[in-house]
């Protein structure tokens, strides 16, 4: 475990060497990022002495409490959701949370006001305990702020009075709320928020030295040797990973990859061909070997099959996981692999439009036409649900709305549609990850 002692002879070694030096100095980049090594896995023991959790939600805990500091540099960061039963140290893990991530000041906030949540500063990291009933009209701002929060360049406005030349008028102010945000309930997350979460099920332990083990975050200094370490080493790192600018390099390589047919070597010439001729063979070689490391990382990350809004989520964490080492980089990959499948199942499981699309592809290939109140009776009795939601009305329009109606027309009995089975089942496969 990093001690004080360490942490004051890096402070003073990068003060000496000049930390404005930046990228000019590869021996601090170089030291920063074995300490950002040394920080993860600091963390990793941290959260082990408090919580009995398991090993890959630790670290990805851990690489979520890195990003934090990192956060400016992506244009999108997931929230992390903890889900767990009352009892299973949810909220002792999300206090460690606030200690360690950045301008979280060791703050668990439940109970938010819309006038502080609008107004809190963009970077801070946002940890919110007992977040039930999101779903409520009464959290329809909280609800709202939230959505947008998790990429940059979302914006949520809020009308006020003021005075102008003595007359009273509403102007609007507007927020960006871009921040990370880690928060738990016992519930479970509404689909909407859900779908922008890196999220996990905390099991309740039955371990009495974790259980019994009193919290003493504001006096155990380790809690603040990381967080200053992770302020220094971010510093420096941050730089390298804006240089990197990943998200044009990764759009150019999907560019090449899926509209041409390169080989790894063509890919490697095609992105390389610039000003080679003023550089000397060292640098030659260097960059050389930098874009096979590229592209054999972004092969990697496109080999997950992941696309969309999950990979949208899961690229900061594999970048900073990149970051500390080619080992976390693998680990990471195989955590997100894990996290992106129980995802696509849950969302399958739990989702009305792929409910919807799954019992539409069960149906005859006819193009009769099938009245709605009937279609809808018996998907209520296919879900065994007695929810008020499902009626003609929602039907109707989910049918229109995910292009599973051929035709409609109305009868004297109500509305009569022709199923688009084929369609349910284009659909179906995509989301049970069922080859075409």
């Amino acid at each position: 475990m990093l001690s004080e002692d360490e942490l004051n002879r890096i402070k003073e070694s990068w003060k000496t060497r000049g930390l404005e030096m930046g990228l000019k100095d590869e021996e601090t980049i170089s030291m920063a990022k074995l300490k950002l090594g040394e920080v993860y896995e600091g963390l990793i023991q941290l959260i082990n002495k408090y919580m009995d959790i398991q090993e890959d939600k630790a670290k990805l805990v851990a690489i979520w409490i890195i990003g934090t500091y990192f956060h400016s540099s992506f244009n999108a960061y997931p929230y992390l959701f903890i889900n767990a039963m009352r009892g299973s140290g949810k909220t002792r893990l999300l206090k460690i949370i606030a200690y360690l991530s950045r301008n979280s000041f060791g703050r668990v906030q439940s109970g938010i006001t819309e006038s502080v949540l609008f107004r809190m500063p963009t970077g801070y990291t946002l940890v919110l305990d007992e977040l039930e009933q999101i779903g409520g009209k009464d959290k329809q701002a909280l609800r709202e702020y939230m959505n947008a929060s998790y990429k940059r360049g979302g914006a949520v406005g809020r009308s006020k009075k003021v005075k102008i030349d003595g007359k009273e008028e509403w102007i609007t102010d507007y927020f960006e709320p871009y921040k990370p945000i880690a928060m738990a309930n016992i519930w479970g997350m509404d689909e909407v928020l859900g779908d922008r979460c890196i999220s996990f099920v905390l099991e309740k332990s039955s371990n009495p030295a974790k259980t019994k083990k009193a919290e003493d975050f504001d006096t155990n200094p380790t809690f603040k040797v990381l967080n200053e370490l992770l302020t220094h080493v971010s510093a420096v790192s941050v730089v390298l990973l804006r240089k990197k600018n990943y998200t044009t390099a990764w759009n150019d390589y999907i560019e090449r990859k899926y509209n041409d047919i390169y080989t790894l070597t063509t890919l490697i010439t095609q992105i390389t061909q610039i000003t080679q001729k003023e550089k000397n063979d060292d640098e030659k070689r260097r960059e050389i070997i930098e874009k096979e490391e590229l592209i054999e990382m972004f092969n990697k990350i496109d080999n997950l099959g992941v696309d969309g809004r999950n990979l949208e989520l899961l690229m900061p964490l594999l970048l900073i996981a990149k970051m500390i080492s080619e080992e976390v980089f693998d680990e990471m990959l195989k955590i997100g692999k894990d996290m992106m499948q129980n995802k696509k199942e849950d969302e399958f499981a739990e989702s009305r439009d792929v409910s919807l699309y799954e019992f539409v592809s069960k149906q005859e290939s006819d193009l009769n036409y099938k009245p709605i109140k009937q279609l809808t009776t018996m998907f209520k009795t296919w879900l065994g649900s007695e929810d008020e939601w499902i009626n003609e009305k929602w039907f109707g329009r989910a049918l229109k709305r995910l292009n599973l109606a051929l035709d409609s027309k109305r009868q004297a009995s109500g509305k009569h549609v022709q199923l688009n089975v084929a369609k349910a089942k284009e659909k179906i496969k995509m989301f049970k990850g069922v080859d075409g």
